[in-house]
């Protein structure tokens, strides 16, 4: 704010507004008016209760903003008209303030001025240097940065900001995303109302925050601006504890395995059983919905909306709260609500999900997440439903790994990496973790239970015995758990599990943390609820948040510019770096491999780094590279490890197999108002199978790992036609030994399903449960390299690798030519069979063979829990591809046809 200067009248009576601004503890009546001083305009606030003469002045630079708060929808609250609100800033830098104007009317011309005004100025002058925002002023003038913005003046005054252009777009399911970024250094206090846009949602009665996409115009890293704001941020992120204080906020986190149930009774036993309102409730759920069509994100949200409604109705009724984010995932849902008052606090708000079930294409096992900042402090927030089994432990460790290693966070206007799980302050994870007791059963666990030895059962407990031995959850905390296991009930009962099964009792639904300043002041479960085989879970927790104090803030802030100042005059940044030339030996498809190196800041200065693209290239690496941290800040004298990973995933290995892209790069890694230093990768990539085409496949009888990579002929540009002609023309590419005919489908499709035939169709949940990242690289290996009599591994690791090699192939089993007429005569089974007629050979009895397995799998389904439309789903997505042009473009209905045209060759009679 401005220094008190004499006082100053209005330029006009239009441009005079009586309100109230509105404080933290307090309503001060004020009087809003334009003038004029040295030939700028500024906005004045001069206070009713306080001397006449005393004036708050915001001039009204290009930084300016006057923004209409939008009406808030509440929950559990009725509407109310309270005129019209208005959020006034300065600069950035600057607390935002808030004023509640009587007349909505004279509040909107008020505006209008406002906007007129600061047109007006922008056109007439560039901002003073002697603005508090001056230090990252762009070297263009004021009209071009508003005339290139979509938002123009109004996108200034914050009215019509182009939000659809800012939302991210899904990442789920990502297969490679690796562990990784920079630990976010908390922004300078933002304005009171910041939260970032997000994806809009299914219909709710819950209002989302709303923000201006204003200030990301003067924030571009490329510029000098942009350089020195990150290097700003970073600055304070270090000496936060000269300008926060810790104060707590009551947290309530609570986890239910709902079973595919709808609610049958108030939530309020579970939600509501404390003498004081939580300030946030954490809420997740899993199995929301088992039907086949949610497995396979086709459902309508019908389950979603009725616990979304339940949870509602069932909130502490003496508070008032709004929704800040609902984030699902088949059957996981989360909902993170604040109370109203702290709803402005919230900012950087972004959901994702990470799918464990088989290839991510069934989400019924996985994680759904929510981070935000509240205040100054970072959290995220997880709900994950890990693997079943009592035997299946270390595919429950497996699901807590991918879903750390792939859970990634982008913030919108941020400009920072990728965020994950453990890049933030406070960590709470729920969920139905499904970890059991490995010893005793069900008899013994249910007498020690009567006895109440819950200890003594607690020893066997898996997740223990997992995180003691370092494995999952290594620096995570869990309370003290004094209550009985929350599974397995019959539903609707508080009796164990009386089926055929008999299940053992365990603690299945738990609640872990990891950060600084929290407090457990509860865990327990609510055997109250009996709709689902689950109990509902809660913790109840306070949780210490910085928050940031204004005035301290200011201090170090302009501390930090001007100790910038002096050094960027004296010193120029300057980096070492231990390696420039890295070698990836046997690089191989879905196989990690990482190099490690340093650098090292040996200048005066703070530096930012980062790795940019090279001339003509959109991104920094090519698709199968990825270096960890791909940017960041580093002290003098700092250090700091950068991994250079290598994958090869079904995306790359095609080009790769084929020699169109070799394992050769070049990184560039730029120092802001430095040099670039350039990496050179290279290594050997070893061809595989996945990912080559059919009717290379079929021509080669040995194992792909002994055939030159210049034999390995790809046919996938060819039209049906032109494939089906040169196969029969092709010269054999193995001299001798293949001058047979082409073999009538690859041996190494027909290898997995003999092995599935032989050994799985009783396999309980075959195609549902994902296999064991270590079994499959084996397989893969296997197929690669020998024709062997058994492939190892179990039957859901050797499913899963099946649907790898169809999901990788370059141009998919039924060919991309024929999707569309496998659309239009989905309705009739005689006109798909005709079609399928058309394929390539090659592709016609593949198609064929797999078919034929199919439905000898069904005539098992008591024992495998395997459905035709369950099936049907999972190999659409295989067999029947939209070609890459039309992907984003597939609508349900078209998926839906996708599916019956599977479903008539899996419910029809064997082909001839």
């Amino acid at each position: 704010m401005g220094e008190p200067k004499r006082r100053l009248a209005p330029v006009a009576a239009n441009t005079t507004v009586e309100g109230l601004e509105v404080k933290s503890d307090c309503k001060e009546s004020c009087l809003l008016f334009l003038s004029q001083r040295k030939g700028q305009y500024v906005l004045v606030v001069q206070s009713s209760v306080r001397d006449k003469n005393d004036q708050d002045i915001i001039p009204i630079g290009s930084h300016f903003k006057c923004v209409q708060e939008a009406d808030e929808t509440l929950l559990i609250d009725i509407r109310t008209n309270t005129g019209c609100r208005i959020r006034v800033q300065g600069d950035p830098w600057t607390v935002e303030r808030l004023f509640e104007i009587h007349s909505e009317e004279k509040c909107l011309r008020f505006l209008q001025e406002v906007q007129d005004v600061q047109e007006a100025q922008v056109r007439s002058s560039v901002p003073e240097k002697g603005e508090a925002s001056s230090w990252y002023q762009t070297s263009e003038t004021p009209e071009k940065i508003f005339s290139s913005s979509q938002a123009g003046v109004s996108g200034i005054l914050g009215f019509e900001d182009n939000f659809n252009a800012m939302s991210i777009e899904k990442k789920r399911n990502l297969q490679n995303q690796q562990l990784g970024a920079h630990r976010e250094p908390p922004p300078p206090p933002p304005s009171v109302n910041r939260p970032v846009p997000r994806e809009k949602e299914p219909a709710a009665n819950w209002e989302q925050p709303k923000t201006s996409s204003t200030m990301r115009k003067y924030f571009e890293p490329s510029t000098p601006s942009g350089q020195r704001e990150g290097l700003i941020k970073h600055a304070l992120a270090k000496r936060e504890s000269k300008f926060v204080n810790i104060n707590n906020f009551r947290f309530f986190i609570g986890t239910w395995n709902v079973n595919g149930q709808s609610p049958d009774s108030g939530l309020e036993p579970w939600l509501n059983v404390d003498p004081d309102p939580p300030d946030i409730y954490c809420i997740g759920f899993q199995e929301l919905d088992l039907s086949t069509e949610a497995f396979f994100y086709l459902d309508s949200g019908k389950k979603e909306q009725e616990w979304q409604e339940a949870v509602e109705k069932g909130l502490y009724p003496k508070a008032k709260y709004k929704k800040v984010r609902l984030i699902r995932l088949v059957g996981m849902m989360l909902i993170v609500c604040a109370k109203k008052e702290h709803f402005k606090h919230i900012r950087d708000i972004v959901a994702e999900t990470v799918g464990t079930g088989i290839m991510g294409k069934m989400g019924n096992k996985g994680a759904v997440a929510v981070r935000f900042v509240f205040h100054n402090t970072s959290f995220c927030i997880i709900n994950s439903h890990l693997a079943a089994h009592v035997e299946d432990f270390e595919r429950r460790n497996q699901d807590y790994k991918d879903i750390c290693a792939r859970m990634s966070f982008m913030v919108p206007d941020q400009n920072l990496p990728l965020l994950n799980i453990m890049k933030h302050d406070v960590v709470i994870w729920l969920g139905d973790l499904n970890y059991r007791l490995c010893k005793y059963d069900a008899t013994e666990v249910k007498t020690l239970i009567n006895k109440n030895d819950i200890q003594t059962l607690l020893q066997f407990d898996q997740l223990n015995i997992q995180r003691g031995l370092k494995n999952v959850f290594a620096d995570f905390i869990e309370g003290d758990i004094n209550f009985i296991p929350t599974y397995k009930f019959d539903p609707k009962t508080d009796r164990w599990d009386s089926s055929g099964k008999c299940r053992v009792p365990a603690w299945c639904d738990r609640i872990l943390w990891r950060g600084a300043n929290i407090k457990q002041l509860n865990y327990r479960s609510h055997m109250e609820l009996k709709t689902s085989d689950h109990k509902p879970v809660s913790s109840l927790f306070h949780i210490g948040v910085k928050v940031v104090d204004e005035q301290k803030y200011r201090k170090t802030f302009e501390d930090i510019v001007r100790e910038m100042d002096r050094m960027e005059n004296d010193f120029l940044p300057s980096l070492s770096l231990s390696r420039r030339e890295f070698w990836f030996e046997n690089v191989k498809f879905r196989e990690l491999q990482k190099e490690k190196f340093q650098i090292k800041n040996d200048g005066q200065v703070t530096c930012h780094f980062s790795f940019i693209p090279k001339l003509n290239d959109t991104q920094y690496c090519k698709p199968w590279l990825r270096a960890e941290p791909s940017e960041g800040y580093l002290e003098p004298n700092e250090t700091v490890d950068i991994f250079l990973d290598v994958y090869v995933s079904k995306d790359s290995v095609t080009i790769l197999n084929s020699g169109e892209d070799k394992i050769e790069d070049i990184l560039v890694l730029h120092l802001d108002r430095g040099k670039d230093y350039f990496l050179t990768i290279s290594g050997n990539y070893l061809t595989s199978c996945f990912g080559t085409s059919l009717e290379a496949l079929c021509r080669i009888r040995r194992p792909i790992r002994e055939v030159p990579v210049t034999k390995l002929i790809d046919l996938g540009e060819d039209s049906f036609l032109e494939k089906e002609k040169s196969i029969m023309q092709m010269l054999p590419l193995e001299g001798d030994e293949t001058s047979e005919k082409p073999l009538k489908i690859p041996k190494e499709i027909w290898l997995l399903v003999d092995h599935l035939f032989k050994n799985a169709c009783h396999q309980e949940d075959l195609f549902q449960t994902p296999g064991m990242q270590e079994e499959l690289q084996q397989i893969i290996d296997c197929l690669d390299t020998s024709i062997p009599e058994t492939i190892s591994g179990s039957n859901h690791s050797v499913a899963e690798a099946l649907l790898i090699f169809l999901e990788a192939l370059p141009e998919p089993v039924i060919c991309y030519e024929l999707y569309q007429r496998c659309l239009d005569c989905s309705h009739d089974t005689r006109l798909c069979r005709q079609v399928i007629s058309q394929l390539p050979r090659c592709h016609r009895n593949v198609f064929r063979y797999l078919m034929a397995f199919l439905r000898e799998l069904l005539k098992y389904s008591s024992d495998n829990n395997v459905s035709a439309n369950m099936i049907a789903t999972l190999f659409a997505t295989l067999l029947l591809r939209p070609p890459p042009n039309l992907i984003g473009r597939q609508t349900h209905h078209d998926r839906q046809r996708a599916i019956n045209f599977i479903l008539g060759f899996l419910l029809g009679s064997d082909e001839e």
